[in-house]
């Protein structure tokens, strides 16, 4: 029965590719956006969650927001 249903919609068969372009060009922004980022940047950010137990002036001093 959806099978019938899906194949009397006209044009439907071009929505599985517009998905996965999506989906790749997705990643690959993600993969960009890693190889590209600032590894201090990140490492900063990686310690964000430790620094909870000081000073919330001296978090700020850390200069690790963009």
């Amino acid at each position: 029965m959806e099978k019938n249903v899906l194949q009397s919609i006209a044009g439907i068969g071009i929505y599985p590719a517009i998905s996965f372009l999506i989906f790749f060009l997705f990643f690959l922004g993600l993969l960009v956006y890693v190889v590209r980022a600032n590894r201090q940047h990140l490492a900063a950010m990686s310690e964000l969650p430790l620094l909870a137990d000081e000073d919330p002036q001296t978090q700020l001093t850390h200069n690790v927001l963009c």
